[in-house]
């Protein structure tokens, strides 16, 4: 696979090797069924555009669909299965980070009420800023707003 697609996926699946801890070769399956699209991929299109062994696709591309990442349909006269990300999956991550954002906040709230009581009992050169907390949990504030958006986005569509 050459060209543009072929750059992309691979910067992909770098993306997701460290990100989403996925294996090097799932995470370029992953990243090419991203970058095919509604049309779908086939086995036999992953085998030849990845040069990988018939059992490593196999292998990677089961476990993709345990995880829930991809998908497949069939077409009507066709023996193929045709490769496309799950729409939930996308949907489930938002999810999780939304998830993982709120409990950052929490924990930065917390510490802010720590700070705050700490500040009475402490002479003004000792005080504790606040100002970063505050800035941390408005940035979350906004963070989670805009993605609650895309996911509403993703969910309509």
């Amino acid at each position: 696979m050459d060209g543009k697609k072929g750059e992309l996926v691979e910067k992909l699946g770098i993306h997701f090797e460290r990100k989403k801890q996925m294996a090097p070769v799932a995470a370029r399956i992953f990243s090419y069924v991203i970058l095919t699209g509604k049309q779908g991929t086939t086995f036999e299109d992953l085998v030849s555009n990845l040069c990988a062994s018939k059992s490593t696709i196999s292998t990677h591309l089961n476990h993709l669909q345990d995880l829930k990442k991809i998908t497949y349909f069939t077409k009507t006269g066709d023996r193929k299965k045709y490769f496309i990300m799950d729409h939930d999956s996308m949907i489930r991550d938002i999810g999780n980070l939304i998830e993982e954002w709120k409990s950052e906040q929490q924990l930065h709230l917390e510490i802010m009420d720590f700070k705050r009581d700490a500040n009475k009992n402490l002479s003004d050169e000792n005080k504790f800023d606040l100002q970063f907390h505050e800035s941390f949990v408005e940035f979350h504030d906004e963070a989670i707003k805009s993605i609650n958006k895309l996911k509403e986005t993703i969910v309509n569509n």
